[in-house]
């Protein structure tokens, strides 16, 4: 790539390949990787991946194809690419994975300290320049995010797009919701695993025994095979994963451990994701976004992923590493720091800052007719219900009139809900939709609540609650709560014409058309039937508080703009 200023590395060199290469770590286990090099004299600067998967299969020749489950764990890149352009590409298993040795810790503490020893190993062999970078997608991206913060003097930049933050709310426990279909796949992605209970590690056999047997009383968990299946054969198999997940349903200390540490990171990083997966790992490019301390950059992309094998980021990633790690100015840091993609119109708009400094959060009214507006509920104007049980997984959906200006939406959105049930308990799942000009539907984005989790953090942002997530407080069955859920952040110019919605529900059964709709998908359920009913009056709104970049200037109308039958007759 170049322009009339400058260019990036020229693809240039033959590629040497050493397999199966072994690094003592300082307890003596030894982590396995390959190595693809130039094929020529000199020192080079360094591009490490470090993963769970299998290495030989990160990279194949293969014709790239849409994201797929059997093809998600390829998140390394075309090393070939990287060492064609005069760079060496190691890609490596963390320990107890692949043919490394030891025992996998679930990204904890100790595989961030083997793989910042292995930044040093790379940084002083005889063919490196000393200069080490991170790259990939997903965990390879994640697990870099990790390392920069943990600060090892040879890492000077990573490439981190697609990687999650907070294990706990981004990954497993949406809203403390359990995403066990998630879990129950992703556990065998792992290649060759070798894992053993962490709860069982820190608090010994009895007190393991003894905590299996009290998740094994909640009836939501046991009603799902793979989980009852690994409760009751805690050591066969990968089954130690999903016990370790399930013996820790709220946040602290272990999730704590395994969740990054971004306002640490003091070196270059280039954060990002895609609209799409906001299941997994978009919430966590907008917190690294606010936390990082180093230089940084962020690219949210359309809502679709990343072919697998991944290459689309390659060109960007070489204009990153030959600024940061050759001393090359492309030009990449003086462009804008944020750029996002925009559906609905097929461009980009570029940002200085995330949040957009010019969105407003609008409050749009939940509306017992069913209707979406900027207009506040009359008195008395009561309520909707719906039934929720393992035969009948109702819901009810709020519809703006059809909009009469174009509308962008920017941000994170906030949906504050005036709810009360019948059950102590209450799931519950909100989706953003935009409703076309021909009425079809298209999901954005989802927030997720478990309300007997609902304190919210002293001190978060009013665009963005965080949940503490630190205890269940039982509901009273019939009393009113008031449940703030953060909605993941999207973006959507939606067209005159076209409608916003928001879709409440219990449960979340309705069909994935896509595989990034699938991620986000298959959490628990409640089994005892219940009625919800949210609060729509004048002295108990709901309400959504939508990012408003661009018109909306006048609002809708509940008209819809029809002005057609004023003062007419026939």
């Amino acid at each position: 790539m170049f322009t009339r200023r400058w260019s990036t590395s020229e693809r240039k060199h033959e590629v040497l390949v050493e397999r199966d290469v072994k690094v003592r770590m300082p307890d003596g286990t030894a982590l396995d990787g390959n190595i693809y090099r130039p094929a020529s004299p000199g020192r080079f600067p360094v591009i490490l991946g470090a993963h769970p998967y299998n290495k030989d299969l990160q990279s194949p020749p293969l014709r790239p194809v849409g994201f797929t489950p059997m093809r998600g764990y390829m998140e390394s890149g075309d090393s070939a690419f990287f060492a064609r352009r005069g760079y060496v590409h190691a890609v490596f298993n963390v320990r107890g994975t692949g043919k490394s040795e030891g025992f996998y810790q679930l990204g904890g503490p100790l595989e961030v300290q083997d793989i910042c020893h292995l930044v040093g190993w790379l940084a002083g062999q005889s063919w490196s320049s000393g200069q080490v970078g991170m790259f990939g997608v997903s965990y390879f991206a994640r697990l870099a995010k990790a390392v920069a913060a943990a600060g090892p003097d040879a890492l000077k930049a990573v490439f981190a797009p697609f990687a999650g933050t907070d294990d706990y709310r981004h990954r497993w426990y949406h809203g403390g919701i359990l995403a066990h279909g998630f879990l129950a796949h992703w556990r065998n992605s792992a290649h060759q695993p070798r894992y053993r209970s962490l709860y069982k590690e820190a608090h010994g056999e009895e007190r393991y025994r003894q905590a299996i047997a009290a998740v094994m009383r909640d009836e939501e968990i046991m009603a799902q095979p793979p989980l009852r299946e690994a409760l009751q054969n805690p050591d066969a198999g990968t089954n130690a994963v999903i016990v370790d997940v399930l013996l820790h349903p709220f946040d602290g200390p272990f999730w704590h451990e395994r969740s990054a540490k971004d306002e640490s990171a003091k070196i270059p990083g280039y954060l990002g994701g895609c609209w799409g997966i906001y299941g997994l790992h978009l919430p966590g490019a907008f917190s690294a976004w606010k936390d990082w301390k180093g230089p940084k950059k962020m690219v949210i992309g359309p809502p679709v992923y990343l072919d697998r094998p991944v290459y689309q980021y390659q060109e960007e990633a070489l204009r990153w590493f030959d600024h940061w790690l050759k001393g090359n100015d492309t030009g990449i840091m003086d462009e804008p720091p944020v750029r996002c993609f925009i559906p609905g119109t097929g461009e980009w708009k570029a940002l200085e800052d995330w949040p957009p400094p010019q969105a407003r959060w609008t409050s749009f009214y939940l509306h017992a007719d069913g209707t979406l507006s900027e207009h506040e509920p009359w008195p008395g104007a009561g309520a909707v219900s719906f039934n929720e049980s393992p035969f009948e997984h109702g819901g009810a959906t709020f519809t703006t009139p059809p909009l009469v200006e174009n509308t962008e939406i920017l941000g994170p959105a906030v949906l504050t809900l005036q709810l009360s049930t019948s059950d102590t308990e209450a799931l519950v799942f909100a989706t953003v939709l935009a409703i076309d000009c021909e009425g079809k539907e298209q999901e954005l984005t989802r927030g997720w609540l478990r309300a007997s989790q609902r304190r919210v953090r002293e001190k978060s942002d009013p665009w963005e609650p965080v949940l503490a997530h630190e205890a269940r407080e039982p509901l009273e069955p019939g009393k009113v709560y008031e449940l703030r859920i953060p909605i993941v952040p999207t973006a959507r110019l939606f067209r005159a014409g076209e409608r916003i919605a928001v879709r409440i529900k219990g449960a979340d059964d309705e069909p994935a058309h896509t595989s990034l709709q699938a991620v986000a998908r298959n959490h628990l359920r409640r089994l005892r039937p219940a009625r919800i009913t949210l609060h729509c009056d004048e002295s108990r709104p709901s309400r959504i508080d939508l990012p408003v970049t661009r018109g909306n200037i006048v609002g809708t109308f509940f008209s819809g703009g029809d002005i057609s039958s004023f003062g007419l007759s026939r």
